[in-house]
This record gives C-alpha cells, sequence and structure tokens, in this order.
C-alpha cells in the first residue's frame, strides 16, 4: 500500500513537471505573440499562463500534503519540497515576466526582435532541460547529472547573448532615449532570469541526486 502511495506521489510530481514545461510553452509563444504584435494570440497566451500557474500551485499542494500525511519517502521529503519551490518558480517567473510585457509594454525596435525571441528560446530551453533530469530523479537517480548538462549549456548561452543585446542597446542604439535603453535592459533580465532559476535547479538536482544514490 505505502508503495503504491508513493508511486502516486511520483505521478503527481509528473504531472506537476508537465504543467511547468507547459507554462514555459506559453511563455515563450506569449514573448513571440507580443513581438509581432499578435495581440489576441498573446492575450490568450497570459490567460492560460495564469491558468497555468494556479494548477501548478494546487499540484505542489497536493504533493506536499501526500508526503507529509502519508508518511512517504521521509529522507527525501525535504530535498523534494526544496525542489518543488524552485520548480515552482520558474513558472512565477514567466508569469511575471509574460505579464510585464502586458502591464509596461515596452516598445521593442524592429533590428532587436530577432534577439529577443532567440534569447527567449534559448533562456526557456535552459529550463526546458531541467524538466528530463528531475523526472529522472525518481526513476533513475544514477541518470541526473548526464541530464543536466544542457540546463548549464544553454544557461550560459543565454548569459553570452543577453550580454550581446545590451551592448547592442546601450553602445550601437544611440536613436533611443536612455529611459528606453534602461527599459530594454530591463526586460532583457527578466527573460535571462528564467535561465538563472533553471540553472538552481540544475544545481539542486545535481546534489539531490548524489544522496540517492549514496
Amino acid at each position: 500500500m505505502l508503495f503504491a502511495k508513493a508511486n502516486k506521489s511520483i505521478e503527481l510530481i509528473d504531472t506537476f513537471l508537465n504543467c511547468i514545461d507547459q507554462s514555459l510553452f506559453l511563455f515563450k509563444e506569449g514573448v513571440k505573440n507580443y513581438l509581432y504584435n499578435n495581440t489576441e494570440n498573446f492575450n490568450n497566451n497570459l490567460l492560460s499562463l495564469a491558468n497555468a500557474e494556479i494548477e501548478s500551485d494546487k499540484l505542489r499542494k497536493e504533493i506536499e500534503r501526500a508526503l507529509f500525511t502519508q508518511s512517504l519517502m521521509p529522507q527525501m521529503r525535504g530535498d523534494i519540497m526544496r525542489l518543488l519551490e524552485e520548480m515552482d518558480n520558474i513558472i512565477d517567473q514567466a508569469k511575471k515576466s509574460l505579464f510585464q510585457f502586458d502591464v509596461e509594454t515596452p516598445h521593442i525596435p524592429p533590428e532587436l526582435i530577432p534577439d529577443f525571441e532567440r534569447l527567449t528560446q534559448i533562456s526557456v530551453s535552459a529550463a526546458e532541460s531541467a524538466m528530463p533530469a528531475a523526472k529522472a530523479y525518481f526513476t533513475e537517480p544514477i541518470n541526473v547529472n548526464e541530464k543536466l548538462h544542457r540546463v548549464y549549456f544553454y544557461e550560459k548561452e543565454t548569459d553570452v547573448l543577453a550580454d550581446i543585446i545590451r551592448r547592442k542597446i546601450f553602445r550601437e542604439m544611440p536613436d533611443l532615449k536612455l529611459s528606453e535603453k534602461f527599459h530594454l535592459r530591463y526586460f532583457t533580465l527578466h527573460i535571462e532570469n528564467i535561465s538563472d532559476i533553471a540553472e538552481k535547479v540544475a544545481d539542486l538536482l545535481s546534489i539531490m541526486a548524489i544522496k540517492r544514490i549514496e
């Protein structure tokens, strides 16, 4: 019975991770729709992302309740809860960033649109790459670390491209007002933060996997 309950909790965690993965897709599509003025699709992305965050919060609470009330995986409980928290930060950042596009409506110069689209793709790829590693922790912990190299790769690529964009904004676009440059830098950081959170998840998973293997 206890094994069956543990499997049920793992299924819930898997659903939680899938919810985050879907949220990342919505964020990526949302930014793209904003950049290309697809207003209706952008608004749909906002609504879907908000609903996904609500669903992920419900799943997280259900998982935590199961871990405590059913005394499941007691040695792993603290690590799992920290992992859930870090994973939840990903969807929180995605929602926060996309809603800031809606609230502040930054003007993205046409020559920067491909850069912002690429930055979004790479930053999201870092977070997406953490999902298989998180799932492997519960089924194949020995394979976790080999799945994490993509997270670190995309996080570094995000940093590089973000720096290129900022240099372009401040050094190659004299027609922009300083306030506009600061605004664009702000949104660059918003997008970049998703890969930074993914890196934190990867660091945590790496330690968790070592502890499970030992």
